[in-house]
């Protein structure tokens, strides 16, 4: 099955093609780095993430590219309240950035450029639209003017620049300004007291917010380039003003062969909002929460839709992945050599239980697969993956399952395992780390003793056949707290 994806621009799932064959370059709008990252941050770069892995595990050699705007009229505030050094605050909330994605396991960009280091391309780019009549110096700057190219307006939204201006985050220019027209945006903002700036033809200043990508985007991959990914939110007016600039200034359309937006993260219900007192940065979440529940939870959801972050939501997260996780460690401790005996041929109508476990497992395999290659839909393919654990655990523990042929699907179950949940979802740890002993929860040391005693006790009523007695002891189990699972190995035990 071909990759297919929903290319925002033409409003669409279409077939995935490359500018060059085997090749991918992808641009992704990073984050302002004003302030620390929150959830909203992490939802965005989770899914470029997944979409960089499965790039990559298709056999894509994938360029990357992010962004960090590293100057900004919400970086100069935040400066201004505190020391005035917008230097060390970007500094220093870059450095947050990198640690909040490497927590969530979030694979790097081959590259990061920020914006400062590009001023003098985004002089050179304005100066040939001003050129080619697409721009106009006015009394505070200069702006690209929209009505210069109209049938380039509303290519991302469908809308007029009135339908949707208001929901613009902020960041469309309000009148005051000594612009032609309401629709037009800033490329360059002339210098204001106290601000940092750089020189130009037409007087000290610093960049727009809209010109900083298109500088390095075009700066990375020349005239075109394959995918562009971002927010929702920065379709307009982020995202059009792209298609704008980039367009006008090379002559070329289209710069963006495919446009990807994913979508937003509601706390309960609500938009995530200071005001409303919902507001979770990446790491106040963390202190509360594992990375890779989070993770899990995350990518539980097609890319493009909106997910509802609440308490159900995290708790079903932890629950299926420590399921997962527990049958990762499980197989893992499953094999017993390095050289496995043959396994049979996988068959789902095979009389042989374990030809017909492996034939379900590649059947899921395939369905993984074709999930992914549906615009990257990792809702269905982690539900595939949980399909693959209910199996995997089912024949671990299946009595019928000789030494030889448990060690031999022990080390199936974990190659399979991960590839998928591994290498293309990201929420399984390293061997070595699965494997370590966690450190023991002082609820559960608590209470041991007196539970490991009620399980020999109930593992002597079930062989005398005393049910009642059996009953009985579950009951007072669940009064702990307990959830008992029966393996193949004996009883094993932890807190609900």
């Amino acid at each position: 099955m071909p990759l297919r994806v929903h290319d925002t621009r033409r409003r669409t799932k279409v077939e995935f093609t490359t500018l060059e064959p085997g090749k991918v370059s992808m641009y992704v709008c990073g984050v302002t780095v004003y302030d620390r990252c929150h959830l909203g941050h992490a939802r965005c770069y989770l899914a470029f993430d997944l979409i960089h892995r499965w790039l990559e595990a298709k056999g894509y050699d994938v360029m990357y590219v992010q962004n960090f705007t590293d100057i900004d009229d919400k970086i100069i505030h935040r400066a201004n309240e505190t020391d005035g050094d917008w230097k060390a605050l970007v500094d220093a909330n870059i450095h947050a950035y990198y640690e909040d994605m490497d927590a969530l396991n979030i694979r790097r960009a081959d590259a990061y450029p920020r914006c400062t280091e590009y001023v003098d391309d985004m002089v050179r780019i304005t100066q040939d639209l001003i050129d080619k009549s697409h721009a106009y110096v006015a009394e505070d700057g200069v702006y690209f003017h929209v009505e210069s190219a109209p049938e380039k307006y509303g290519q991302l939204t469908g809308q007029s620049i009135d339908a949707v201006q208001s929901g613009a985050g902020g960041r469309v220019e309000k009148t005051g300004t000594s612009k032609r027209d309401h629709k037009d945006f800033a490329l360059w903002k002339a210098a204001k007291p106290g601000e940092p700036t750089w020189d130009s033809p037409w007087g000290p200043g610093r960049p727009g917010w809209h010109i900083e990508c298109t500088a390095m985007s075009l700066d990375h991959f020349d005239r075109e380039f394959d995918i562009h990914g971002g927010g929702h939110d920065l379709r307009f007016p982020h995202h059009e003003a792209e298609i704008f600039q980039g367009e006008c200034h090379t002559g070329h359309s289209p710069v963006v062969h495919h446009w990807l937006h994913n979508g937003f993260v509601n706390i309960d219900g609500e938009k995530m909002s200071k005001s409303l007192g919902n507001f979770w940065t990446v790491r106040d979440i963390l202190e509360k929460v594992d990375a890779m529940v989070l993770r899990f939870a995350l990518i539980n959801a097609h890319y493009r839709s909106p997910i509802d972050m609440n308490e159900a939501l995290l708790n079903d997260a932890e629950r299926n992945y420590n399921r997962l996780l527990g049958c990762y460690v499980d197989a893992l401790k499953a094999r017993s050599t390095a050289s496995p005996v043959a396994l049979p041929h996988p068959d789902i109508a095979s009389p042989h239980p374990l030809g017909k476990a492996l034939g379900l497992l590649e059947k899921m395999g395939e369905g993984f697969a074709m999930a992914m290659d549906d615009d990257f839909n990792s809702r269905e393919g982690v539900a595939k993956v949980l399909g693959m654990v209910r199996e995997i655990t089912r024949t671990l523990n299946a009595t019928s399952l000789d030494d030889a042929d448990r060690d031999a699907f022990a080390h199936y179950a974990v190659e399979l395992l991960e590839e998928t949940a591994g290498d293309v979802l990201g929420v399984l740890p390293a061997q070595d780390v699965a494997l370590a002993e966690p450190e023991e929860d002082p609820r559960k040391a608590a209470i041991a003793d007196h539970v490991e005693a009620l399980l020999l006790q109930r593992a002597e009523a079930r062989e005398a056949k005393d049910w009642g007695r059996a009953d009985a002891i579950r009951d007072e189990l669940n009064a702990l707290g307990v959830v008992v699972t029966d393996t193949a190995n004996g009883p094993e035990w932890d807190l609900a």
